[in-house]
């Protein structure tokens, strides 16, 4: 739950590198900025997603109660 309330929480944070900010900037379009900034938070948040549900699907094998 924690994760999915910071990743809504944080969709408008500056998620670029010095050089790939420092790039977009000195462009007038900001459309390409955008992207850049979506395609980094795809990137950072697969990880996470893929870590959290190998943990429920071990969290589930072996710690739910077994069904008498």
């Amino acid at each position: 739950m924690i994760l999915i309330f910071s990743l809504i929480l944080v969709s408008d944070s500056l998620a670029q590198c010095a050089m790939c900010r420092a790039v977009l900037e000195s462009g007038e379009d900001q459309s390409a900025a955008e992207g850049i900034n979506d395609g980094i938070m795809f990137l950072m948040a697969v990880p996470y997603i893929l870590v959290g549900g190998i943990g429920y699907m071990i969290y589930w094998k072996f710690f739910r109660k077994k069904a008498s």
